[in-house]
C-alpha cells in the first residue's frame, strides 16, 4: 500500500481497503473486550478488588482513581494513534484496557457478590445489542454523525462535573443520571463509528478500536448500574 493511499480517509479508500480496515478495527475491538474480560475476572477474584474498594471508600479515593483514569486514558489514546510506531499503538490499546479494568473491578465485584448471577451477563448482552444496533445505523445509513461532537463534549463536561460534586458532597446521582449517561454513551458510539469511517486513515485501526472500546465500556458501566438497580427492587 503506497503512502498516498495511507493518507486517504477510509471513506475515500478503495472498497477492499475499507473492508480490511473495518475487519481489523472490529477484530482489535473484540480482542480488547476479551482482554478486558480476562483482566477483570482476575482482579475481581484477587486481593486487588478489596484494595480498590478500600481506596474508593475514602472521601477522595474515587476522585483519585478517576483522575488517574483520565490522565492515563489520554496517554493511551495518544499512543494508540501514533502514526509511526505500531508497537506504541498496541501499547496504548493495552494500557487503556488495563486502566478500564481497574476502574471496573470494584463495580463488577459488587455486582458479582451482592447481585443475582444473571446481572453481569444481562448487562453485557444489553450493551452488545445496543452497540450492534447503533453500529448498524451508521453502516446502513452512511450518515455522518460528526455534528454530535459538540453536544457530546458539553454533555461529558456536565456529567464529569456532576460526578465530582456527587463525590465531594456525598449525594447519589440516581437512576435518571444512569439513563442519561446511556444516551450519552450511545451518542458517542454513533459519533465514533461515523468518525472512524469518515476521518480515520486505513492504517489507524488500532486507534479506531480504542475509541470504540472506550464508548462501549462507558455504555456497559451505566447499563450494568441500571440492571443492578432494578435487581435490588
Amino acid at each position: 500500500m503506497n503512502q498516498y493511499a495511507q493518507n486517504l480517509a477510509v471513506a475515500d479508500a478503495a472498497p477492499s481497503e475499507r473492508a480490511t480496515f473495518i475487519r481489523r478495527t472490529y477484530a482489535h475491538l473484540a480482542g480488547a473486550v476479551l482482554l478486558f474480560i480476562a483482566l477483570t475476572a482476575y482482579m475481581v477474584n484477587s486481593p486487588i478488588a478489596n484494595m480498590l474498594l478500600n481506596v474508593m471508600q475514602g472521601r477522595f479515593g474515587w476522585l483519585l482513581i478517576l483522575g488517574g483514569f483520565i490522565i492515563v486514558g489520554r496517554l493511551a489514546s495518544g499512543l494508540a494513534m501514533s502514526p509511526a510506531n505500531q508497537n506504541m499503538q498496541y501499547l496504548g490499546l493495552t494500557l487503556y484496557v488495563l486502566i478500564e479494568s481497574v476502574i471496573f473491578t470494584p463495580l463488577l465485584y459488587i455486582a458479582a457478590h451482592y447481585s443475582s448471577p444473571e446481572v453481569i451477563p444481562t448487562a453485557g448482552i444489553l450493551t452488545l445489542g445496543i452497540f450492534g444496533g447503533l453500529s448498524l445505523i451508521v453502516f446502513t445509513t452512511k450518515k455522518d454523525f460528526s455534528f454530535l461532537g459538540g453536544i457530546l463534549k458539553i454533555g461529558f463536561m456536565v456529567a464529569l462535573g456532576l460526578i465530582v460534586c456527587a463525590v465531594l458532597f456525598g449525594f447519589n446521582l440516581g437512576l435518571v443520571f444512569s439513563f442519561a449517561m446511556v444516551l450519552l454513551a450511545s451518542g458517542a458510539i454513533l459519533y465514533d463509528t461515523s468518525r472512524i469511517m469518515n476521518h480515520y486513515q486505513p492504517n489507524q485501526y488500532v486507534g479506531a478500536s480504542l475509541q470504540l472500546f472506550a464508548s462501549v465500556a462507558l455504555l456497559f458501566w451505566y447499563v450494568l448500574q441500571i440492571v443492578m438497580s432494578f435487581n435490588r427492587r
